[in-house]
């Protein structure tokens, strides 16, 4: 029988052409994959609840149709929330159009000092007014019509998912006998998909609360707005700091100039630091261990592909593509040190570590021996 095993650099190849292609058809999907990825993380967070439910004696459709109106009930505020409250930002910037000028022509100088050419030094101060940054807010935000489309995909999804999850212990039970990996990793998923997601919301809310009244207290204008953007934030790892902390830097300098900056650098880094760096991790344990090199790029990668919803589900979806490509398939699991868990990673370090530290201390203490025992007369 003839060796049909590709070289490894035509598998390669061959493997991140089809990635390009997936990707490529994924995107030019995104208004429908979206809020149906959407759906699924959020229908695999509410499962426990509509068990529950059942258990206690509620019947099958009662407990699924409350679930499924509560948690698209929270999603429908929480969207129209935000849309108000950025309506009431996109009214108030006229107020700030002689500062955001002069904070225009000073950046505009500044930049022809050092060289920059004139053509893009005007280009980057004529986007420095409130008509130009409105624009820019309701073209990231989306029309009316296309959110209430997402929503209405959301909400019937959501029932069809629901619907459907009756059998996925049965379909899982047939598919164990020929799949135990891949079910096993699917399991893993959702399990560990569930405890990030609730968490992070949980810790979202707090953080989003906490930064809101800082900035009420700072008199920064649109606290509520920045609120939610530091709640939305909180589920992108790495650079969501940045994004959230962004307007009310400028509005805080717009208000109280740089003592207010100051204030809410200081208050966002110690909230971030405490929520984020602190009790997150301690809370979520291993169910997100990722390394933090593909954490990030799968922020850039989900954002590029699927739009804002891919950089707030970057790591549910990242964990999907491992537990299907990576967790379900043994001949692959030689890469799980590099893209994670990395707890055993973690812990040889550590321990390489500790033994190259008593190393040291053991040829320390060989040569200050060394230099007594020369000091003393044979």
């Amino acid at each position: 029988m003839a060796d049909t095993q590709y070289p490894r650099g035509t598998v390669i190849l061959v493997g991140l052409a089809a990635a390009v292609v997936v990707a490529i058809g994924i995107s030019e999907l995104r208004g429908i994959l979206a809020p149906v990825l959407l759906t699924l993380v959020l229908t695999i967070c509410a499962g426990p609840v509509r068990t529950g439910l059942e258990k206690h004696g509620v019947p099958r459709g009662i407990a699924t149709g409350s679930v499924i109106l509560v948690v698209f009930g929270l999603l429908a505020v929480f969207t129209y929330t935000i849309i108000i409250a950025f309506a009431q930002f996109v009214a108030m910037l006229p107020d700030y159009a002689d500062q955001f000028q002069e904070i225009a022509a000073s950046i505009t100088t500044a930049l022809a000092l050092i060289g920059i050419d004139q053509t893009q030094v005007e280009s980057l101060a004529g986007g420095l007014n409130p008509a130009s940054i409105a624009a820019a807010v309701t073209g990231a935000l989306g029309s009316l019509a296309s959110i209430t489309g997402g929503l209405v995909i959301v909400l019937t999804m959501m029932i069809l998912m629901a619907a459907d999850a009756v059998y996925v212990r049965t379909i899982l039970r047939q598919l164990e006998v020929t799949r135990p990996h891949l079910v096993a990793a699917l399991g893993a998923y959702a399990s560990n998909v569930r405890r990030y997601m609730v968490v992070t919301t949980v810790l979202g809310v707090v953080q989003g609360a906490l930064n809101a009244i800082a900035l009420v207290i700072l008199e920064v204008p649109a606290a509520l707005l920045w609120g939610l953007l530091a709640f939305l934030c909180s589920f992108i790892p790495n650079i969501g700091y940045f994004f959230a902390i962004a307007p009310p830097i400028v509005f805080g300098y717009l208000t109280g100039g740089w003592p207010v900056v100051v204030a809410v650098v200081v208050v966002y880094t110690i909230i971030n630091a405490v929520v984020q760096s602190i009790i997150q991790p301690r809370v979520v344990g291993q169910a997100v261990s990722l390394s933090q090199t593909l954490t990030f790029f799968s922020v850039l990668f989900w954002a590029l592909v699927i739009g804002p919803i891919g950089a707030i589900l970057a790591v549910p979806l990242t964990l999907l593509a491992k537990a299907v490509l990576v967790d379900s398939n043994p001949d692959a699991h030689a890469w799980r040190p590099a893209i994670g868990p990395t707890a055993e990673t973690r812990s040889i370090l550590k321990a390489d570590y500790a033994a190259s530290k008593e190393q040291r201390h053991a040829t320390k203490a060989d040569s200050r021996a060394a230099a007594k025992r020369a000091r003393i007369p044979q």
